[in-house]
């Protein structure tokens, strides 16, 4: 499959997926499973964007980007799924419908350009890596986070059934890629430099696990606790931080 017929294969899984999305996320289930991931991306994003110009890429319905709302200068989203743009827009969130392949932005626009679960969707992802460094600005910083092999998810993602994300759909309808912590190093886009990593879901084998108020609260407080030890490269997400130095 070429590049145009991944794009489009991408936009209709995405855009299936958008009438489900939100389910067992933000309001339906607050502090779960996928509110702890939330946190915990956005979280490293204010590490290095607060009161700065940041942009998502693949934004989705904006869950993460009313995060980063609250603490950057800018916030602004782009992302492939007119479904999912349609839930950020009512958010009020700044969105634009963009390819993380070629991102519609200028050079040197943002401080902090950052992406969550859509890389492992994209098969030209240097090119990706390579757009996102192109319109950070001199000094700042590219957040990448991967799918990990060496992890509890990525053994149960790659081994187990394919999971429903739509009536009609699963998770074999999309290309999903599993990159290591050395392949991410590896992967660092040009005129960048590697300089640390988050993980998140390193200790959590089942997100069902997460229904249970006890567990809820040991998962938590264990993933909060590890998240940037060295436990980080045993992360079902693994993001990478990446300075860009020209």
């Amino acid at each position: 499959m070429d590049a145009s017929g991944s794009r489009d294969a991408n936009r209709e899984y995405y855009d299936a997926f958008s009438a489900e999305y939100e389910r067992e996320r933000g309001n339906n289930d607050p502090g779960g499973y996928h509110e702890l991931l939330d946190e915990l991306e956005a979280g490293y994003v204010r590490r290095f964007g607060q009161g700065r110009d940041v942009l998502e890429v693949g934004c989705g319905t904006g869950l993460v980007l009313l995060r980063i709302r609250e603490f950057a200068r800018l916030a602004r989203g782009v992302d492939l799924s007119p479904g999912m743009l349609a839930k950020a827009q009512a958010r009020g969130l700044d969105v634009t419908l963009g390819s993380a392949t070629e991102l519609p932005f200028d050079s040197n626009q943002f401080d902090v350009t950052c992406s969550f679960k859509v890389l492992a969707h994209v098969p030209e992802i240097e090119k990706a890596l390579s757009e996102m460094a192109r319109v950070t600005r001199p000094g700042g910083m590219v957040l990448a986070e991967f799918y990990n092999p060496y992890s509890l998810r990525g053994l149960l993602k790659r081994l187990g059934p394919a999971g429903k994300i739509a009536a009609a759909a699963n998770e074999h309808d999309v290309f999903t890629r599993f990159d290591s912590p050395a392949r991410a190093k590896a992967l660092t886009p040009p005129g960048c430099v590697f300089v640390g990593a988050r993980g998140v879901r390193i200790t959590i084998p089942s997100a069902k696990l997460m229904k249970n108020p006890l567990a809820r609260r040991l998962f938590r407080a264990v993933e909060r606790a590890l998240c940037d030890s060295p436990f980080k490269r045993l992360a079902g997400f693994y993001v990478a931080a990446y300075e860009k130095r020209e």
